[in-house]
């Protein structure tokens, strides 16, 4: 790949467009970490690279800044090729969870470091103007010993962002906050990217987060992108068990296709037949998974007359979590499904552990996903996939 002379650097710090992954791959040793990688996150779009621990996330965010090289394949801002070049040379800036603020300087002298050592005259104005832009321009004068974390927050992405980057990386930057301000600061990053309009790629393990903010999510496992889409069509509709695991919660069922019955797939999950529309089908024959969200549950103290489908449970566990109650219920087959059902009134808890009860749900919000990842010793029985299991 050679190292970049003073000319191509600066060429590829005026890079502009599209952020690019070319069949890349990373390996340290004999482990694979990011395997054949093809990526394209356009120009001005918010962007989630989301998983668990390990799955190659991060490694890939530090490909993009330049602090690791691909083992093989290309990084890419438009037509021009930074693989190689150091990470001094991008047009792109990372903050960290942990805000490496200079602790001896002010909070404008901070932001304003970054212009004022490219040499530009209106460092100090630059950087006034990405403090108000972070609400934190009353704070300017202040030491970063003298702020809050979430305060802390908005001033290493004001540092960030005075730079003008073509491409904003950030690498679990809510992580270390905690839950309110955590949700507060989801809502500004989102109003911070649209104002701005920079190409924000954040990398996190929070579904929430990655949600909440981003036009794109890319749900990653095992080096691979498992599925990519708008937060909304992973969440309704996962293409794999790991995103159903990890994109929310699953209530899972290994089962087998037994036929068709119209647009529907007819499949026996456990001793219950259940359909599926073919549309929310990623696999049509053979061993599945079907599964069905906790909140597209209902559940009923006696057998619903009309219900699309349904199965007899027992009661395990009854946790009130405010907006909302969740059951856990056993089902015939032994296994554990989740329901959750939204707090509309404040009349005591009826329904108790060992209490027999119905569950049903609708057809139309079931899918089926290949049986490739079933938890060990979770055939025949229902299971709820969480990020853990999933992945």
């Amino acid at each position: 790949m050679g190292l970049f002379t003073r000319s191509s650097a600066g060429g590829v710090r005026e890079a502009k467009g599209d952020l690019v992954l070319e069949s890349v791959t990373k390996t340290f040793g004999d482990f694979t970490a990011v395997d054949d990688l093809d990526l394209r996150v356009p120009r001005g779009s918010f962007f989630a690279l989301l998983g668990p621990s390990g799955c190659g996330k991060t490694t890939t965010l530090r490909m993009v800044a330049g602090l690791e090289q691909p083992s093989a394949g290309r990084v890419l801002i438009g037509d021009t090729d930074l693989t190689g070049s150091r990470p001094y040379e991008r047009p792109v800036n990372t903050v960290f969870q942990s805000y490496a603020l200079f602790p001896h300087l002010s909070i404008r002298d901070n932001v304003a470091f970054g212009p004022k050592r490219r040499g530009e005259g209106d460092a100090v104005r630059l950087a006034d103007e990405a403090l108000e832009l972070v609400q934190m321009a009353h704070l300017a004068g202040r030491r970063p010993a003298q702020l809050s974390g979430g305060q802390q927050q908005r001033v290493a992405l004001a540092r960030a962002i005075v730079n003008r980057p073509e491409v904003l990386l950030l690498d679990e930057p809510l992580g270390a906050l905690d839950l309110k301000l955590r949700r507060q600061m989801q809502v500004e990053l989102k109003r911070i990217q649209t104002e701005v309009g920079l190409t924000f790629i954040h990398v996190t393990h929070d579904q929430e987060e990655a949600m909440t903010m981003a036009d794109t999510v890319a749900v990653m496992n095992k080096g691979r992108i498992e599925q990519m889409g708008a937060p909304e069509e992973l969440y309704d509709l996962p293409g794999t068990a790991c995103v159903a695991g990890f994109v929310g919660q699953s209530n899972l069922v290994p089962a087998t296709v037994t036929g068709s019955d119209g647009d529907h797939l007819v499949a026996d999950a456990a001793g219950t037949t259940v359909r599926v529309p073919r549309s929310r089908a990623a696999v049509t024959e053979g061993q599945v998974l079907f599964g069905v969200r906790p909140e597209k549950v209902r559940l009923h103290p006696l057998r619903p007359e009309s219900a699309g489908s349904d199965v007899r449970a027992t009661v395990t566990d009854v946790s009130f979590t405010g907006v909302a109650t969740q059951y856990l219920v056993t089902v015939p087959s032994g296994g554990q499904w989740s329901v959750y059902e939204q707090n509309l009134d404040v009349e005591p808890q009826s329904t108790r552990p060992g209490d027999e009860v119905w569950l049903s749900w609708n057809p139309a919000h079931a899918f089926v996903v290949a049986a490739d990842d079933v938890p060990e010793g979770a055939e025949g029985k229902a299971f709820i996939a969480t990020a853990g299991e999933a992945s």
